[in-house]
């Protein structure tokens, strides 16, 4: 027998499962799987701000964008670094100068 009930919940509910499931039985597209996560979280929070729903939408999108930082964390730390040694480069030679 046939319902005419929309199936995107339930497609959405098994995509995640499926997601989730590669992440943890696979090492190597573990991180990839997480990133990937992390994303459809901020783009799930985003969409539920468009949609009117802005509290939880907010609520999802910042938990969204803590988990990416925290995914990304291993190239964050490095480039800040990097920036804060050129920064301080540059404002020693900039004070030869005076």
């Amino acid at each position: 027998m046939r319902t005419n009930r929309p199936n995107g919940f339930a497609v959405v509910l098994i995509a995640l499962g499926a997601l989730i499931l590669l992440g943890k039985l696979t090492p190597l597209l573990g991180s990839l799987f997480g990133i990937l996560f992390s994303v459809l979280v901020i783009a799930l929070g985003y969409y539920g701000i468009r949609r009117g729903n802005a509290f939880f939408g907010w609520i999802v999108l910042i938990f969204g964008i803590f988990s990416l930082i925290s995914k990304l964390a291993w190239i964050i730390v490095p480039v800040l670094g990097i920036g804060l040694i050129v920064y301080g480069i540059s404002s020693l030679k900039g004070r030869r100068g005076y």
